[in-house]
């Protein structure tokens, strides 16, 4: 039931007296979803407070509205609600983050409230969390390079600023240590005059493990002071994980594009934000789509993925490595391929690489990186990284195609030729792929990368110009070998 606004009279006076609108006809809950009829005046994405007999107020939100039902989301346990003493009150249009630069350094759960013991941040807006597209005219091309530290992603599938680039894990996978560690080195570099950079971290559906284990290594590493943490746990409710990203995302283009940063959005893992889709479409009765996801989920990443970018006329850019488990390791699966369609390449997490001990296990053979291109070359990088990684790439598959052979015949049929391959990809494997928890900069990666290719017969590295084999050849074994 809706009450509207009162007015009585008192005299020659005239008094207006304003009221929250009220509505109470709450029909069924299910799931975290409550629907409500006879309020079609709830706009879509509204934020409400819901409030039971017994006193107790939970957050909500309007995702469908019709002249008879309206259906909310409830942010928290929906469980003891009473039908019929409920009642639900608009609190705002849609919903909205209140935004500071003040929020550098900070914790927030999922819905942007803050869990590090610390006062609410003085918001200088509130800022609708749905974001605004990008208008295509004024994007600009992504040409400049974020140097993560990674040498197997800086030399192989380089990130480049404006990029959305996903991180396709498994099961068991190291993949929470990597975005810990690409959000302490992360760093953009080559620039002409100094700019703020920072990182927005999301992580949706964890355990109370993982939130104290990236507490902790952003805390111990000092990347805290540069970031900003919203955590959803896997404790707390669906729908509170599918506004998490939002939120990040809100943080982050108000610090690109209102205070030019240069901005690293980290969501890990998208795999537990589309469940939390399917649960709720489960709960709204909606025809599924393959495996049981929402028909629409492509288009629901899409409103994610492509808020990264760099706009015309603004200093910052907005750049992302989304995180997702493979189930089964299998790429087909729906959450990996749509992200896949969506984004400009990909970073596979290698099992084998693994289980071989080493880290970070990043298999360059199916990774891809669309824009790297755009990111290096003279004045970026250095001018050979381009004729770098092509040759990485080509003697490291003709390494793994003689392992395989190896493993039939024998390496008694191998010409010298090809054990130095073999020799390239074991070296390449221990020097170059597995760092450890090592910063390294763009021109250390390189300098191993050739001093890895030394290994192999100048004849074979026709992917290099006469010029730079004359230059760094053999130059730099004595570095990484010590001989």
């Amino acid at each position: 039931m809706a009450v509207s606004d009162k007015t009585t009279n008192n005299g020659n006076k005239t008094k207006k007296s304003q009221f929250k609108k009220e509505y109470s006809e709450v029909s069924y809950v299910s799931g975290p979803l409550m629907f409500l009829e006879n309020a079609p005046d709830l706009a879509y994405n509204a934020i409400v407070n819901i409030k039971d007999g017994n006193g107790r107020i939970r957050g909500g939100q309007v995702i469908d509205v019709s002249e008879k039902v309206t259906t909310l989301q409830v942010f928290e346990d929906p469980r003891g609600i009473d039908l019929s003493s409920t009642t639900v009150t608009l609190v705002e249009d849609v919903a909205r983050l209140g935004v500071s630069k003040e929020m550098i350094g900070r914790r927030f759960n999922g819905i942007g409230e803050p869990i590090d013991g610390l006062p609410e941040v003085v918001a200088d807006k509130r800022v609708p969390i749905g974001g605004a597209p990008i208008n295509p005219v004024a994007r600009q091309k992504p040409e400049e390079f974020i140097q993560t530290g990674i040498s197997t992603i800086d030399t192989m599938i380089t990130l480049v600023r404006g990029q959305k680039l996903p991180i396709f894990s498994g099961s068991g996978l190291p993949a929470n240590q990597l975005a810990a560690q690409i959000a302490r080195q992360a760093k953009v570099i080559g620039e002409g005059e100094q700019t703020d950079f920072a990182v927005v971290f999301a992580a949706m559906g964890v355990t109370q493990r993982e939130i104290t284990f990236f507490t902790q290594e952003f805390e111990r590493t000092g990347a805290l002071a540069r970031s900003v943490l919203f955590l959803n746990k896997a404790d707390d409710p669906a729908v509170e994980r599918i506004l998490t990203p939002r939120m990040a995302l809100t943080a982050a283009e108000y610090l690109a594009f209102e205070h030019d940063y240069h901005v690293l959005v980290i969501m890990t893992d998208m795999t537990n934000y589309c469940e939390a889709l399917r649960e709720i479409g489960g709960a709204r009765e909606e025809i599924p789509g393959r495996r049981g996801y929402p028909g629409y989920t492509y288009t629901d990443l899409a409103s994610l993925y492509e808020r990264a970018g760099v706009v015309e006329g603004k200093k910052g850019s907005v750049t992302q490595l989304p995180i997702l488990s493979m189930p089964d390791d299998d790429v087909t699966h729906p959450i990996p391929d749509l992200t896949g369609y969506i984004t400009e390449g990909q970073i596979y997490l290698g099992r084998d690489l693994h289980t071989q001990g080493y880290y970070p296990p990043i298999n360059p053979g199916p990774s891809l990186s669309r824009l790297m291109n755009n990111g290096i070359g003279e004045g970026k990088t250095r001018k050979d990284h381009k004729n770098i990684a092509d040759q990485l790439q080509a003697a490291y598959a003709n390494a793994l195609d003689l392992r395989r052979l190896v493993a039939i015949t024998g390496e008694d049929a191998l010409s010298d030729n090809d054990k130095k391959y073999l020799e390239f990809g074991d070296n390449f494997e221990e020097k170059f792929i597995s760092q450890g928890s090592e910063d390294r900069s763009i021109e250390e990666s390189l300098n191993i990368a050739w001093a890895t290719l030394s290994v192999l017969p100048e004849s074979e590295l026709t992917r290099l110009s006469r010029d730079q084999i004359d230059k760094y050849y053999g130059a730099k074994m004595d570095e990484l070998w010590g001989s």
